[in-house]
């Protein structure tokens, strides 16, 4: 599931109390807040300025460094991005393979999920609805499904366990759909009315212990304010966070909505819009070269928060985004669960072309196919890449819990060595785990800020907007990653994970739930860089 609504919209449903921290949320530039030094600020970012006059200071001339950004597409027009996307040195858009590739017109990518006359797909369902129908079919649709049921004892009670939990997601999914539309019916006109009142106020813990509304409404979307965490609105304007609870409830309808029409629907099946046989996992040659797609809101989100441009005046500065490095877009991931096959060939895709990191912001509970997933990673590690993932959305253990596709086989086992799994910070110190982040003592590898990030979107949806995730925290790593590997290019993939893995800074917090017990530090790293480079 890619669009999942971890958001201001889900602590609508929970009264949250607000937590205190060293510099007053009212003082911090949220559309930055993943750069600053926890030294200087007590805030747990990355301490990417630091960094940079490190590099600086050490005259260290950068190498141009591709990073893979398997995803829904990204925008590779937009203003913040267009200077750092990866233009194919060897191809032509004249509808050749100019490259002999095997891939005709891919300029700044592929799109895997798309077909060869143009159609691309965007729903698609979860991997439980596949599953569950293919069960259904053998266990109470078919001739043979009473005999079934007795001749293949143990596939039918994973067929009732399937059904169980289909039955469950199904019922929540049209539940929320249901209530978020009452919520923002409820809603819309009481924050519209705040708006007008209040407008570019910003908001602090004083004047909202002191402000009096001025009509019934104003006083009803008051009501807002005990209901949603402190962190959703201080330091904001009602104008900002008016809009941001708004959007987000639609968001979160959108998302529900689809998730019955879609996700969920055992009838809905996309291979008749692109004609994809995803039966034949050995198939490669398909797609188009559509990399931006019928969504690329995700993938444009993640993107900026690694390259988007720096120092240009506009949106947002990206970790890595000083001109040195490329992003290239392989889109791979539908409104729905990505399929193994098309996970498998965008990592042979972008490795093959010189992608060097390659960011996975997606994931999900069942991959059937995830041998193949695996061998793609062992491709990637022989190739020299370095493979970065979020550690998923569900506030689940998943040393236990499993959220694929992951490095460790069935017996437990690293199946390659070149995996960085990223759990999700906050900007909060004294709560730094992100409430919805998974996490693992073994499974999940470091944690970056992937609560409230600003980055770039799609310039159709608004240019810039606040997203959170494990989505978010794992291209701030590929940033950090990609800033490091750049003015060191001599490192290996390895000695790259290495670098990241210990120059975190530590917290108690995470000592139990994450591999290193502690968040991503680029001046750190680069630091460590540095020595590790000297001594080659």
């Amino acid at each position: 599931m890619k669009k999942i609504v971890y958001s201001l919209a889900v602590a609508l449903m929970v009264a949250t109390s607000a937590f205190a921290q060293q510099t007053p949320r009212e003082e911090i530039d949220l559309k930055s807040w993943q750069h600053l030094s926890v030294e200087q600020s007590g805030v747990y970012g990355v301490n990417t300025q630091k960094a940079l006059d490190f590099l600086k200071q050490k005259n260290k001339k950068a190498q141009t460094l591709v990073v893979g950004v398997l995803d829904s597409g990204v925008e590779v027009t937009h203003e913040d991005l267009k200077d750092n996307v990866w233009v194919n040195p060897n191809e032509k858009k004249d509808g050749k393979d100019n490259d002999k590739n095997g891939y005709i017109d891919d300029i700044h990518g592929w799109n895997f999920i798309g077909g060869k006359d143009g159609k691309n797909v965007d729903a698609d369902t979860l991997e439980l609805t596949r599953l569950f129908k293919k069960a259904k079919e053998k266990f109470e649709t078919s001739k043979d499904a009473a005999t079934n049921k007795t001749k293949f004892p143990a596939e039918y009670e994973k067929y009732t366990e399937l059904k169980k939990e289909y039955e469950a997601k199904f019922a929540e999914a049209k539940q929320m759909s249901s209530q978020m539309k009452m919520i923002s019916d409820n809603l819309s006109k009481p924050l519209d009315v705040l708006i007008a009142e209040l407008g570019d106020q910003k908001l602090t813990e004083e004047f909202m212990l002191t402000y009096e509304p001025k009509s019934q409404e104003a006083k009803q979307g008051m009501m807002l304010f005990a209901m949603v965490p402190k962190e959703a609105w201080a330091g904001k304007t009602m104008k900002v966070f008016g809009k941001e609870i708004l959007d987000e409830i639609n968001e979160g309808y959108k998302h529900y909505s689809e998730q019955e029409k879609y996700n969920l629907n055992l009838d809905f099946d996309p291979r008749s819009i692109v004609g994809d046989d995803y039966s034949n996992i050995k198939e490669k040659s398909y797609g188009n070269a559509d990399v931006d797609g019928p969504d690329s809101n995700h993938g444009t989100h993640v993107s900026g928060i690694i390259a988007a441009k720096r120092g240009n005046g506009l949106g947002i500065d990206g970790i890595a985004g000083d001109g040195n490095v490329r992003i290239m877009s392989v889109r791979t991931v539908p409104n729905g669960d990505e399929r193994d096959k098309d996970v498998a060939n965008a990592i042979r895709y972008a490795v093959d072309n010189g992608a060097k990191i390659l960011n996975m912001s997606f994931g999900k509970a069942y991959s059937p196919d995830k041998e193949t997933v695996w061998e793609a990673f062992k491709y990637a590690a022989d190739k020299g890449a370095l493979l970065i993932k979020a550690a998923g959305n569900d506030d689940l253990n998943i040393d236990t819990d499993i959220h694929y596709p992951t490095v460790y086989n069935d017996k437990g086992v690293a199946v390659s060595n070149n995996v960085i799994t990223v759990g999700s910070s906050t900007s909060d110190s004294a709560v730094l785990k992100s409430s919805f982040s998974n996490y693992g003592k073994k499974s999940v590898d470091v944690f970056a800020p992937g609560s409230e990030i600003y980055s770039a979107i799609p310039t159709r949806d608004g240019v810039y907007k606040s997203n959170s995730g494990t989505s978010m925290a794992s291209p701030v790593v590929a940033g950090v990653a990609a800033l490091v590997w750049s003015h060191y290019p001599t490192l290996t993939a390895v000695q790259v994970k290495q670098i990241i893995m210990e120059s975190v800074n530590k917290n108690d917090q995470l000592t139990d739930i994450s591999v290193t017990g502690g968040v991503v530090d680029a001046y750190k790293a680069v630091q460590l860089a540095d020595k590790m480079a000297s001594k080659k």
